[in-house]
């Protein structure tokens, strides 16, 4: 009778384990579901970049600059028309769990979606979010930007404007300014760490706690490479860090961020010859930042 009770005992256990392995696993699935629904229902990649949406937005074509919502229900990029030289603006929108694609318009300019949603910035010009959720006109930044050559231009949380000044003789560097009893400072440069003449397309944290570039340098891989610089304690920017040859590689690497909810970084990469006919968009795990990130 006590062998009985004892057996029943384990078999009770078994089942018992058995069940909450069981539902662990489905919650993991959903879970992981779940999150794939907010990427264009894309597995997430890990610590190797991979092209993002391959056949759906990554392809044999350009595709340049991919941004997403604060909300992460719409995502916008630019891309060549195929058998074209034009360059068009689209956006991908969840709706009802299901992702639809539209052609906003021809290239208005590299977007950038400020951390509140309420702002499309397009280098010097940008849109306003109205209240039915649709964007505004393309209006255009007053002074002192409206005569800057911005190509990209970021915002943090405060407000403070990161952006590139392209020059006609293809060199550049990365400029800021902040907002002040709610007007904006004349725009400064960084200081010769992060500018060299070849820096560009800034992306600044949320938090300003990093800043993203890319560079042209000595001792980087070959083109333009991915570099960050992390804010320190005195509130200077230290040295540019390489993202490392996981990320750059001999080809032109640009323009990267880190998406709203902070788990992944994008950027660009050319896939093709030096006349950039295909470039695709990368994501990568944002382990990749936290990792290069300096122990306090």
């Amino acid at each position: 009778m006590r062998n009985s009770s004892i057996k029943f005992s384990v078999l009770a256990f078994i089942l018992l384990l058995s069940a909450c392995k069981t539902e662990k696993s489905k919650t993991k699935e959903n879970n992981s579901s779940a999150e794939e629904r907010l990427y264009l229902d894309q597995e997430p990649p890990g610590l190797t970049p991979e092209p993002f949406a391959s056949d759906l937005v990554s392809t044999g074509g350009w595709e340049y600059s991919g941004v997403f919502s604060p909300d992460m229900k719409e995502f916008y990029f630019l891309r060549q028309v195929e058998g074209t030289e034009q360059q068009e603006f689209v956006v991908y929108k969840n709706v009802g769990d299901k992702w639809n694609e539209t052609v906003i318009s021809s290239r208005q300019g590299q977007p950038f979606i400020s951390p509140d949603g309420k702002t499309m910035h397009l280098g010097r010009r940008y849109k306003e979010r109205l209240k039915n959720g649709d964007w505004s006109e393309i209006k255009k930044l007053d002074a002192p930007f409206d005569s800057l050559l911005i190509m990209r231009l970021t915002a943090s949380s405060k407000g403070t404007y990161y952006f590139d000044e392209f020059k006609q003789d293809f060199t550049g560097d990365i400029r800021y300014s902040r907002l002040i009893d709610g007007k904006y400072e004349e725009p400064k440069l960084l200081s010769e760490k992060i500018n060299t003449g070849k820096s560009f397309h800034p992306f600044i944290a949320p938090d300003e706690s990093y800043l993203l570039f890319d560079s042209e340098r000595e001792g980087g891989y070959g083109d333009s490479d991915i570099y960050i610089s992390f804010r320190q304690q005195n509130g200077s920017w230290g040295n540019p860090i390489n993202l490392g040859d996981k990320i750059n590689t001999s080809a032109w690497e640009a323009s990267a961020s880190v998406t709203p909810d902070g788990k992944y970084l994008f950027f660009n990469r050319n896939m093709g010859s030096d006349n950039y006919e295909n470039v695709d968009i990368f994501w990568v795990s944002s382990e990749v930042i936290e990792k290069l990130k300096p122990q306090e």
